[in-house]
């Protein structure tokens, strides 16, 4: 998308987002500018909270929901554009992206007026950060296998199990459960959406420690939390559909201002290269082109996504596959470009560099959001009609 094909109201919008962030970022928040990236988690995360406190204040969280939620109601175009400019401004890394990325628009296409009041204003205000209970030990990919546990007793849920790979469960205040509350149903009938408060007596967070050294992952543990029987979002044994719309929100106009970001990472390692030398390899400038050529490609699938994505089956998985890839592979061209100096941490306190972080952080994105492996089922199954694959 560009500025020459778009609307009078888009430009508007896309200067008044860019005067916005150029003037926050190059002032008071300068010291959060490009931090927290992949692999950086933990960087001003405080810093970041309160980046997300002022992006709320402002107006530029939520810009999608109803006017009525606190939202501009923006079309796709300006979500675009926004992503766009903030990823072009060196926006950090967000703190909120699960609240307002993820909760806020399932809350608001399946919540009931009070959990709509209850808490779309907290993630617009950045007060109250989410985390999210999908994965379990033996139910990554394979989501409906969830083995918590939820029952209905005392006006309260009962909550007993395991979730894993939860990022910033250590640092949410609430956390959206995936778990069984139907015994007796059959698959993907036995499952609800609970929201979940993290602090109090019989919920225990584990920072799983990552290559990085960072913790942004995490083991939540339940031994008989509680959530009110009205912190239901649909209604029980409705869990697996409201789970998947929202894997469908997580794709949404976001990923375009992900690809811009893409696009940084690119540059700097064209620019390690021509500073090192190895640009002038043939074989390494042949490297670099397909890299380059690649993340269009990358770009180009993210658009389709978002035109057609609702219409054509597995295109989302095309999708995922395909950034992750890319970034996966741009991780280890980095290294390669860095050569004997990506083994190394130069001087104390001896930390890892961006490029090292994002080496060792790329490898997890073929994993989270369902495997490279799971992608190509759902590519090979909803999209061109073959067999599912067999059960054991």
């Amino acid at each position: 998308m560009s500025d020459a094909i778009e609307s009078a109201e888009d430009q508007a919008f896309r200067a008044e987002a860019r005067d916005w962030l150029t003037e926050q970022l190059e002032g008071p928040f300068a010291y959060v500018r490009f931090r927290g990236g992949p692999g950086e988690e933990d960087e001003e995360f405080e810093g970041r909270v309160e980046w997300e406190k002022a992006m709320g204040a402002a107006g530029w969280t939520g810009i999608s929901w109803p006017k009525e939620y606190g939202g501009r109601a923006a079309s796709l175009s300006q979500q675009v554009i926004f992503y766009q400019e903030y990823a072009r401004a060196g926006g950090p890394g967000r703190v909120g992206h699960i609240g307002e990325g993820l909760v806020a628009p399932t809350i608001l296409a399946f919540g009931t007026e009070a959990q709509k009041q209850r808490f779309l204003p907290g993630i617009k205000s950045g007060t109250e950060l989410w985390c999210q209970g999908y994965s379990e030990p033996a139910a990554g990919s394979d989501l409906a296998n969830v083995q918590t546990r939820a029952r209905l007793e005392g006006g309260k849920w009962i909550i007993d199990g395991q979730k894993v790979w939860t990022s910033l469960a250590h640092k949410a205040g609430w956390c959206f459960v995936i778990c069984k509350t139907e015994p007796d149903a059959p698959r993907y009938r036995n499952l609800s959406f609970l929201l979940v408060e993290m602090n109090q007596p019989g919920i225990t967070v584990k920072p799983i420690v990552q290559l990085s050294g960072t913790s942004e992952f995490n083991e939540v543990f339940f031994d008989g939390a509680h959530a009110p029987a009205e912190n239901v979002v649909g209604a029980p044994g409705q869990g697996w559909k409201v789970a998947m719309a929202l894997l469908g929100f997580e794709r949404g106009a976001s990923t375009l201002g992900q690809q811009i970001g893409f696009e940084s990472e690119f540059k700097e390692i064209l620019a390690a290269a021509r500073e090192n030398g190895t640009a002038k390899d043939p074989v390494m400038r042949q490297k670099l082109a397909q890299c380059w050529i690649e993340l269009q490609l990358v770009r180009l699938n993210a658009l389709t996504n978002l035109n057609e994505g609702t219409t054509r089956p597995g295109l989302a998985a095309i999708n995922k596959l395909c950034w992750a890839t890319w970034h996966r592979d741009a991780g280890e061209l980095a290294m390669e470009v860095l050569g004997a100096e990506a083994e190394i941490c130069a001087e104390p306190p001896y930390a890892l560099t961006r490029m090292q972080s994002r080496f060792l952080f790329s490898r997890s994105d073929t994993i989270y959001g369902g495997t490279n492996e799971i992608q190509r089922n759902i590519i090979a199954e909803q999209g061109l009609g073959l067999p599912r694959e067999p059960r054991p």
